[in-house]
């Protein structure tokens, strides 16, 4: 044993003696020789190897040079062999592509696919890139819900080394969500919990929606999605255990499963203030803490007073404050107390706003939405709102506006924005019908953003049996790149009165308009109007006083609106309220000479979960002056929209004689409305509603002892019920309207029905 041990040690000794005097002997690389090139230069090859001419050869680093020219992935084989002093290296390069295509993609554009994929024409092939390319196209499939989803790349081999690379694409079906279970749950049903999900069931009639196909995405913002809804019913110690989905054996739908702890509901218990900013007292930022003790804890409430507590201070000055709430649950008890810890947080500053994704909007278009710009003080409220103002553009799918640090200085930040467009054209065609246009036909077309300049572009125009309109309108946001709207209308229209006030009218003209935001909530707006309409077609039985509108008449006016709102959306508002004046005067030149002011305003109250409490009005009165009345296209006609149960001017000053609708010169309406859920799933969009409505007009100038009037100022109501539905094919309104105060030459209408198609 012990001499089998020496003599390996010999062994060793002498190689290691042995193999320097080897490397010593071994011969030098005179010359290397490459073979194979065409489009690279043998000196470029040479390049990459480790081994040069002079050095001695080295296997070792003949080895390494092998693997440096295969990394390079230029060549598809690589060899090297000793001839005596030469080294050859025999390469063959891989092919350049000639040309791409993407063929049997239906469901995705091919520029989206040509976006994800990394080989590009005149890049050169390899296969471990084509298989790369291959995943990220099936994951893209399966981002869009087509998990059953192949590509096979095909290979067109051309001259000089040239190659056309076929992503051959079989879609195969979407992928649809069977079903939706969940484990864990006992205070909520499962139905209640899919309601709270993005992701929905599959059902037939989704068949215009995306919801019901499995996105790993949308799954994780699933589970995000369920601890906020318990979150905001006070369970605080809520997690999801675990999401999983199941494909199903013939891959055409999954199963997913939530595994979930509700844990204890909490109620709110005490809250504090901490402060510790200079020349700020906690008592002034009492008001904001809103949570009342005894009330379910609601994770919402919270963060809105975070909020609240950071726009207040934003305001005042104190750009750099940072507030955390601190919970303490007491577990015995079952109620959360918190303490709002309000600290100046470190002084940081905006370095730049980088900003991707946007292809066709203009950089500028994005940056003059932000509160902030480069070398402000860095401010979370602001940047919450620059968030917003982002979004109600209206022309992205996602706008996502991050904060990090920066790499050259501690106290900067760079505001990233990520955009992903979508299209912002529309060309409609729809038929319809409604109370008070009757059958009519409507196409548009219409460009939000136009050149991605952000600018509206839209020519519309409807047919119907009661009116005729043409409008074309123009918007730019940012005059002269200045926070100043303006922007320019032309329109024609025919109205056929006979139904009200025995006459037809036509009106053409256009208007030039402007505005600026004075705040975030206060707005105002200038217009000016020229337009000229002709009163025709009058019943040879028409009141006098309409058959002395006969001819035309041109209006000038000039008018201002002031607008303030707080409302928490302007599209469907649930909390908040909102006031608008405005004032127009007509008589800058033209026949017509008149003053017209309005007021408006309303508040919204959410009661429960999608049920909304609206208190609206408005209320309006005009006066002629010079010799010329107010003519009867100008005047308030009451009804329809307004006072539901009443026809399209069925509340007005009337004939006596002739039961013509004269119209009026004040109005004034109001509505009390509760829109409530229907218990159908959210995707339907059905809603129901019920309301109370009051109004009341009148003249102030007389018609002449000639002519009988029947009129009352006295207050008409009504109430009713009503559904709404937001098809996919359009707006769908209806209303059962009962007067309950009425005169006795009042129009009713019971029932009203709004329908519009688009396809």
């Amino acid at each position: 044993m012990r001499s089998m041990r020496l003599i390996a040690l010999v062994a060793a000794f002498l190689a290691a003696v042995a193999l320097p005097a080897m490397a010593q002997d071994a011969p030098k690389v005179r010359q290397i020789v490459i073979q194979g090139t065409q489009r690279i230069e043998a000196e470029t090859v040479k390049s990459y190897m480790v081994i040069g001419e002079g050095d001695r050869y080295d296997a070792d680093r003949v080895d390494r040079s092998l693997k440096a020219l295969f990394n390079t992935g230029l060549f598809a084989d690589v060899a090297i062999q000793q001839q005596g002093e030469v080294l050859v290296v025999r390469v063959v390069e891989n092919p350049i592509i000639n040309r791409m295509a993407f063929e049997g993609a239906q469901r995705l554009k091919e520029e989206e696919l040509q976006a994800e994929v990394q080989l590009r024409p005149r890049t050169v092939f390899t296969r471990t890139k084509v298989q790369a390319d291959v995943k990220r196209i099936l994951d893209l499939y399966r981002r869009n819900g087509r998990f059953a989803a192949a590509v096979e790349p095909k290979i067109i081999e051309l001259e000089q080394n040239r190659v056309d690379l076929v992503f051959e694409i079989t879609e195969g079906p979407p992928t649809y969500v069977k079903r939706i279970n969940f484990v864990g749950n006992h205070k909520y049903s499962d139905d209640r919990l899919r309601e709270a999900l993005a992701t929905k069931e599959e059902r037939w009639y989704r068949f215009f929606a995306s919801d019901d196909t499995y996105d790993p995405d949308r799954l994780t913002y699933d589970r995000e999605l369920l601890r906020r809804y318990y979150l905001k019913y006070g369970f605080a110690d809520f997690r999801v255990v675990s999401a999983v989905a199941e494909l199903t054996p013939d891959r055409q739908g999954f199963f997913l499963t939530f595994t979930i702890e509700e844990g204890d509901r909490y109620k709110f218990g005490t809250a504090d203030l901490k402060v510790n900013v200079r020349d700020v007292k906690a008592a002034d930022l009492k008001p904001m803490l809103i949570s009342e003790p005894g009330e379910w804890y609601n994770a919402d409430q919270v963060e809105d007073i975070v909020h609240k507590l950071t726009d207040t201070l934003g305001s005042k000055g104190y750009a750099f404050v940072d507030v955390k709430p601190q919970v303490n649950r007491d577990r015995e008890n079952k109620v959360i107390n918190i303490s709002y810890d309000v600290q100046e947080g470190p002084r940081v500053y905006v370095e730049r706003i980088d900003i991707t994704g946007n292809v066709r909007t203009l950089d500028k278009v994005i940056r003059r939405e932000f509160k902030l710009v480069e070398g402000d003080a860095f401010n979370t409220a602001k940047l919450r709102r620059s968030r917003q103002r982002i979004k109600d553009l209206n022309f992205f799918e996602k706008a996502e506006v991050t904060n990090v640090p920066s790499e050259t200085a501690p106290d900067r930040t760079v505001i990233k924005v990520d955009v992903q467009e979508k299209s912002t054209g529309e060309l409609s065609f729809g038929v319809g019908w409604s109370s008070a246009a009757g059958p009519l036909v409507e196409s548009s077309l219409r460009e939000r953003n136009l050149l991605g300049r952000g600018q509206d572009l839209k020519l519309s125009g409807s047919l119907g049996t009661r009116r005729d309109q043409i409008d074309l309108s123009f918007t730019e946001p940012y005059f002269l790149d200045r926070p100043i709207s303006a922007g320019a209308d032309a329109f024609a229209i025919t109205r056929k009165m006979q139904r009200e006030s025995s006459y037809d009218a036509k009106i053409q003209g256009g208007a030039l308009r402007g505005g600026y935001a004075i705040n975030d909530n206060l707005r105002q707006d200038w217009k000016y109007t020229l337009k000229r309409d002709q009163v025709e077609n009058i019943s040879a039985t028409a009141s006098r006083l309409i058959q002395e509108q006969k001819g035309t008449a041109t209006l000038s006016s000039v008018g201002h609106f002031l607008t303030y709102d707080r409302r928490d959306s302007r599209v469907e508002p649930g909390e908040g309220y909102f006031v608008r004046m405005s004032n127009e005067v007509a008589g800058l030149g033209g026949t017509q000479n008149f003053v017209r002011n309005a007021v408006s305003g309303g508040q919204y109250y959410t009661l429960a979960e999608q049920v909304v409490l609206s208190l609206t009005g408005t209320a309006g009165w005009m006066t002629g002056f010079g010799s010329e009345k107010v003519r009867i296209t100008e005047r308030y006609f009451m009804g329809g929209e307004q006072v539901r149960g009443f026809a399209n001017a069925g509340v007005s000053p009337r004939d006596a004689s002739t039961g013509d609708a004269l119209g009026g010169l004040w109005e004034y309406f109001g509505s009390v409305q509760v829109k409530f859920p229907l218990g159908l799933p959210d995707e339907y969009g059905v809603g129901g509603h019920v309301f109370t409505d009051v109004g009341s007009i009148g003249p102030t100038e007389s018609y002449g002892s000639a002519v009988t009037i029947n009129q009352a100022n006295s207050v008409r109501v009504s109430a009713g019920v009503g559904v709404s539905w937001k098809s996919p094919m359009g707006p769908v309104a209806l209303d059962f309207g009962f007067p309950l105060k009425k005169e006795s030459f009042d129009k009713e209408e019971i029932f009203r029905f709004n329908f519009g198609t688009r396809f």
